[in-house]
């Protein structure tokens, strides 16, 4: 299987050639060449699987130039240790059909470690076969969970290093802590004044100016990326969802064959991306529902066809969704209508801020996909519910998730079993999600609102995320998006 560019189908790439590129130099971000399929007698059969054993079924439909030897080694060492749960990501039945595929049980409490923990073993592999003797320098712009993820995953791991940009204002402070005191020789963090859009296209900018790359070129050095913009982080997403019904088939709460709708929180479409592509290998999937906070750009879109970014910019409780420029939806549309017309969208998305789709490629999204959002209210008041009725404690993208979920069986009474996305662990939003359960503001320092919410709900906080309280803060540098280049060369050392 090769990879293409959504902007340019005559660039063809090996799948450890578009892992180690990360972004095709047109802008355009690599796609299989097709989808593999799989069959029901193969899913049933997974079921037996272990996540090891599923992950690595998925991932050696995609990554077809990898030996057996080199899978079975990436996938053992992503997820044999580290993860604080055997299945790695387990279904909890909430009530009814609503089932929550915990995604947040790894190293960092977010989904993101599903995906970075087996990423630098992949990347490693793809540099020894596309990059050989290359140095590897992984840019990553984060809206709070995949900086962490990724420093996490890539530090101190050889002839890599990694740098993340975060939003200054657009993290929760435990997720700015955790990226802030992460360990590492090689690794380095800097905020910047902006939101995460800001981050995201300085970093897509730095990748493909000709300038920079040639730079790198001159010490020995080349770019790839942690974002969902490379494939070898979007594709072990696919696995979860071949999980997750693995386990209901598994748990007798579904039949194999049978349909389930997929709910996911996202801002950048990468996660639901992932979900609309195992449905694509045969997956039994009837509906994928997107779930947007305030920032509600994609619920515009999925609706009306018009991707509009001209709009007001909100700092939401939810703030990995906090984002206005979607970089994966581009794969979708491109599977749905060809590069010619994501050329033309993309150009358009970058000179107006706008695009709107033709009417085929509408109704091919709206068989597709239903889509919903809330505010923080509504984000706070749905948390309490589920705690309150059911026993189950939510972080604040979940909560989003839940309620659009909430909001579409009501509207559309397509109450099916539903698998619910659940991204991060509550104790990353530990505000937030206290003055939702307790329904009053608090103004408790970040680590006693941990412990309170912790004895409040009978959550035990997860120990990597307590233990942050004494770590020394090594990063503290802030940089202007147009001086994000500068603070690149400085971590590299390159005059």
């Amino acid at each position: 299987m090769n990879y293409l560019s959504t902007r340019d189908t005559s660039v063809s790439l090996t799948s450890s050639q578009a892992i180690a590129k990360g972004i095709s130099s047109d802008g355009g971000l690599f796609v299989p060449d097709s989808i593999p399929a799989v069959s029901l007698e193969e899913i049933a059969a997974l079921a037996d699987e272990s996540y090891i054993g599923r992950a690595k079924n998925i991932l050696g439909r995609f990554l077809t130039d990898f030996t057996d030897e080199e899978l079975d080694s990436c996938v053992k060492g992503a997820y044999e240790t580290g993860f604080s749960s055997e299945k790695v990501a387990p279904v909890v039945n909430v009530k009814g059909n609503m089932n929550v595929l915990e995604l947040f049980k790894g190293p960092t409490c977010a989904f993101k470690d599903i995906a970075l923990q087996i990423l630098p073993r992949l990347l490693t592999v793809a540099g020894g076969k596309a990059a050989k003797g290359t140095e590897i320098v992984i840019l990553v712009a984060t809206s709070g969970d995949t900086g962490k993820a990724a420093l996490e995953g890539f530090k101190d791991v050889e002839n890599t290093k990694i740098l993340v940009f975060y939003p200054s204002d657009g993290v929760s402070p435990m997720q700015k802590l955790q990226m802030c005191t992460q360990e590492g020789k090689n690794v380095a963090v800097s905020a910047i004044s902006g939101n995460f859009d800001d981050a995201q296209s300085g970093v897509k900018k730095i990748f493909t100016d000709p300038a920079i790359i040639a730079k790198l070129k001159e010490n020995g050095m080349a770019f790839s990326s942690a974002n969902s913009i490379n494939w070898g982080r979007l594709a072990p997403q696919i696995v979860y969802y071949f999980s997750a019904y693995c386990d209901l088939v598994k748990e007798g709460r579904i039949n194999c064959g049978d349909k389930i709708n997929v709910v996911v929180p996202t801002g950048n479409f990468g996660n639901i991306l992932a979900a609309y592509y195992a449905k694509e290998m045969g997956l039994p999937v009837k509906k994928l529902i997107c779930a947007s906070n305030s920032n509600s750009v994609l619920t515009e879109f999925l609706t009306t066809g018009t991707y509009d970014r001209n709009r007001k910019f909100y700092t939401t409780i939810s703030p990995s969704m906090d984002i206005l420029i979607s970089s994966n939806l581009e794969r979708l549309l491109y599977s749905l209508a060809g590069s010619e017309k994501v050329k033309e969208w993309m150009k358009l998305l970058a000179s107006e801020g706008k695009y709107t789709v033709d009417g085929e490629t509408l109704a091919k999204i709206k068989e597709l996909f239903a889509a919903g959002c809330c505010d923080d209210d509504k984000t706070k008041a749905t948390i309490a519910k589920i705690f309150n009725e059911n026993g189950y404690l939510c972080d604040t993208h979940t909560g989003v998730a839940v309620a659009v979920y909430e909001d579409y069986v009501a509207s559309t009474g397509d109450d099916i079993p539903t698998v619910i996305a659940s991204t991060a662990s509550p104790f990353k939003f530990s505000k937030a999600v206290l003055e939702a359960v307790e329904g009053k503001a608090s103004d408790l320092n970040e680590f006693d609102m941990v412990t309170k919410l912790a004895e409040i709900t009978g959550n035990e906080c997860p120990s990597q995320l307590a233990n942050l309280r004494n770590k020394q803060i090594r990063f503290t540098g802030c940089c202007e998006k147009s001086g994000m280049d500068r603070v690149v060369f400085d971590m590299l050392g390159i005059k």
